[in-house]
């Protein structure tokens, strides 16, 4: 048997205002898109902003429905988004924040399980990495360098044909 330390680095803020502007800019774009959101059942609202390399935008927020919990993630939604209107286009970066209804939104804000497989599918597929700006309506902000860091032993779809 053998073990294994499986570790990542990412970069802490205090605030956005020590971020490059370029970031900062993108993560208050996250923070205005999370108005856009439909969340009537969780009270809270994401907004994903997507730089790509061309320099074009694209914003995405979650969006509920009954069904709860079954709706899309402001990730995923970014994602689509993007890969709909830019098919050939890779992400550079995405900006995440949100917008709690019920309490405070300080705090960085981390992809849920399914938007970190979602995210390492495109790095994988476009060969780039995308940055991760995460951060709440204030306070600290997290910048990481690839979102596949986020999920170590990734599911891919070359394990479907073992």
């Amino acid at each position: 048997m053998a073990k294994q330390l499986q570790q990542f680095e990412f970069s802490v803020y205090d605030d956005i205002k020590e971020l490059e502007d370029a970031d900062a800019w993108l993560l208050n774009e996250a923070r205005d898109v999370t108005q856009h959101a439909y969340a009537p059942y969780s009270h809270f609202q994401v907004g994903a902003v997507a730089r790509l390399v061309n320099g074009e935008i694209i914003a995405g927020s979650n969006q509920e429905n009954a069904s709860f919990p079954v709706g899309l993630c402001a990730e995923r939604v970014a994602l689509a988004a993007a890969a709909s209107v830019y098919p050939d286009v890779a992400i550079e970066t995405i900006a995440i924040s949100y917008h709690n209804l019920n309490g405070d939104s300080s705090q960085p804000i981390s992809p849920c399980g399914i938007c970190r497989q979602s995210l390492a599918e495109v790095e994988m597929r476009q060969q780039e990495p995308i940055r991760l700006i995460m951060g709440g309506l204030s306070g600290k902000v997290y910048i990481v360098e690839k979102a596949n860091d986020l999920l170590p032993l990734a599911f891919s779809g070359s394990m479907l044909s073992i």
